[in-house]
């Protein structure tokens, strides 16, 4: 099957396969949940976890136009949405885990650990910034917002750089992890910037000549 072109039913089967591995890092904790297996400290590891893999869907939602702009294959762009809703999925329940099972909605508790810990502050920004995405992630909304939902959407990009500052305070002495993810977004938005100045040039002589 030639990358550049896929038809409507091997999509289908793409994203099934992609449906599913992205449903794996939630039964693997179901499966380790039932075995007693989630390490000393569970609710810990759920955090982690559930945190960790909403960052890793917003990288690979983020890389989908920076491999069509290298590459010129666009089809993996459809896989955006479903990633995307993939990162807001893990991203609820890193943060429901938080409110929860970790302080179990006590308010008070959980005031004074913003004003202690700044990474939840920012954790807790990026996921409220999460929210508009989310709900405007369906083709009406994409129809009713016309060219404010791609100004909208930009906001990923604050949101990937939140996800990785509230990582990096949050592991304080070994920062090795969140220093990949930060190294990735960078290599994503310096393509993006790359291709957005080659364009802007290629105008510019266009009108020149």
């Amino acid at each position: 099957m030639p990358l550049q072109n896929i038809d409507g039913r091997q999509l289908v089967y793409i994203k099934a396969v992609v449906f599913i591995l992205g449903l794996l890092p939630l039964i693997r904790l179901t499966w380790l949940g039932f075995q007693d297996e989630l390490s000393a400290n569970p609710i810990e590891f759920i955090e982690h976890s559930t945190g960790t893999w909403a960052l890793i869907f917003l990288m690979v939602t983020l890389s989908f136009t920076p491999l069509r702009l290298i590459s010129g294959v666009s089809w993996p762009l459809r896989l955006r949405r479903m990633t995307g809703l993939f990162m807001f999925f893990y991203a609820c329940l890193h943060f429901v885990t938080y409110l929860w099972l970790d302080h179990w909605f006590d308010w008070n508790e959980i005031t004074k650990d913003i004003i202690e810990h700044p990474y939840v502050l920012v954790g807790f920004t990026a996921f409220m910034l999460t929210l508009p995405l989310a709900l405007t992630s369906n083709n009406p909304m994409q129809r009713r917002l016309g060219r404010h939902w791609r100004r909208l959407h930009k906001s990923v990009y604050l949101i990937a750089i939140l996800g990785v500052v509230h990582f990096l305070w949050l592991v304080k002495k070994d920062i090795r992890e969140p220093l990949i993810y930060a190294c990735v977004l960078g290599i994503l938005f310096l393509v993006r910037v790359y291709f957005s100045l080659r364009k802007s040039v290629r105008g510019r002589q266009e009108e020149i000549g």
